[in-house]
């Protein structure tokens, strides 16, 4: 029997993927809304014959129409959130029993859909993607100061998918006061600057797969393109490089690199600031090469509609790339967006390789650090392909 006033009635033959572990219902799923519910608030899901489904926030202004919460009935009050946020921080914590910096919660796939929270040391930085989330934000912070006692939370709610939700872009100190960090994941170190630094204060997502190259990186010539704050050529170096090249448009970026270097009495890194499109054409075109070329770029698309044209970045970037690899050397290359699922990665890479001339083996397959799950119901959760491959 439902207990809510609100309800979100689907359409027949539309439950499917809930009841097989999506988390979002979009709106032409909905065959009629009974109540008047507003953005953000908890609505009781059901079939179209009238039976529960659980809970979810509702939005009246967004394609995903509800995030689903619960297949119970209950409050969504400090008690869910400490129950929900404990359980992923236990995971975490055995995951990485020897750090101090991870995510902590990863939005739908700790079944909190709309909210990431990621740590770094003492301090917390919060991003909330969906109205139901943003407007308990509050809520959230009395329970992280419970579980966390933090120095400082910040709120990082600079993601353009916000405006998707409705809800305003922010940057602002929540509580306590925050100061820049130093991180150490995998035995090198990062400046993280938790309110000013780059997406929640770092990508923490390629933690693991930044040690792919530590068998090769010994004595080898490195070009780490997108280096962004370091990330991979870092490591590279760390590992006993000869040398590393890093490349990032970013002037900010190169210039937190370089601290990161010099934080960890690494001298063998060059850096560039340039268009890395441009800069892997011009190394091609004179006849350069690396033993490891590493291809970490942003996401080229956000939305289906650009997927054609996202495509034809990554294969432009992934050929030269592939060109400027010294025989029998290797190629690491990542693509972040949802929208390039696995075999559309991989067949990018093959044809890539054809094009620049060059027969690859594939050697490692990843995506995302475990502190970021994924569900296997959700492609939207299986964001980060990252390929390492040898070239002949």
């Amino acid at each position: 029997m439902s207990t809510l006033a609100q309800h979100i009635i689907l359409k027949k033959n539309e439950d499917h993927r809930l009841i097989h572990g999506h988390q979002w219902i979009f709106s032409n799923e909905i065959q009629r809304i009974t109540g008047e519910p507003k953005s953000g608030d908890v609505v009781e899901i059901l079939r179209s014959d009238g039976r529960s489904l659980g809970i979810g926030f509702f939005n009246a202004s967004s394609l995903i129409a509800v995030r689903f919460l619960s297949p119970q009935i209950e409050e969504v009050n400090e008690s869910f959130f400490e129950k929900r946020i404990g359980n992923a921080y236990e995971l975490r914590k055995k995951l990485f029993p020897e750090s101090g910096s991870y995510r902590v919660v990863h939005g739908e796939s700790d079944f909190l859909p709309g909210l990431i929270i990621d740590k770094y040391n003492d301090y917390l930085s919060v991003q909330t993607f969906s109205i139901g989330m943003d407007l308990r934000i509050e809520s959230i912070c009395n329970v992280l100061e419970k579980l966390f006692r933090p120095q400082g939370i910040v709120e990082r709610n600079e993601s353009p998918l916000r405006t998707l939700e409705g809800i305003p872009l922010r940057k602002n100190l929540l509580r306590g006061n925050v100061v820049p960090t130093t991180i150490e994941l995998n035995g090198v170190k990062f400046s993280v600057d938790i309110l000013g630094g780059q997406k929640s204060g770092f990508f923490l997502d390629q933690r693991e797969n930044r040690t792919m190259i530590k068998t090769f990186a010994r004595n080898a010539t490195v070009l780490d393109c997108f280096s962004n704050e370091g990330g991979f050529g870092l490591y590279a170096s760390a590992f006993g490089a000869k040398s590393v090249d890093c490349v990032d448009i970013s002037e900010e970026a190169i210039a937190k690199a370089k601290e990161n270097a010099a934080l960890n009495n690494l001298g063998n890194l060059q850096f560039h600031t340039a268009d890395v499109f441009q800069f892997l054409d011009q190394s091609v075109k004179a006849g350069k090469q690396w033993d490891i070329v590493i291809l970490d770029p942003p996401s080229f698309t956000k939305s289906r509609k650009t997927v054609s044209t996202a495509i034809k970045g990554y294969k432009e970037i992934n050929t030269n790339g592939l060109k400027l690899v010294s025989p029998n050397g290797m190629f690491l290359t990542a693509s972040c967006s949802h929208h390039i699922d696995r075999d559309n990665f991989l067949n990018i890479v093959q044809e890539s390789s054809v094009k620049a001339g060059r027969r690859i083996k594939l050697l490692q397959f990843s995506g995302a650090a475990p502190d970021h799950p994924t569900l296997p119901s959700m492609p939207e959760t299986h964001y980060l392909k990252c390929a390492l491959c040898s070239v002949e």
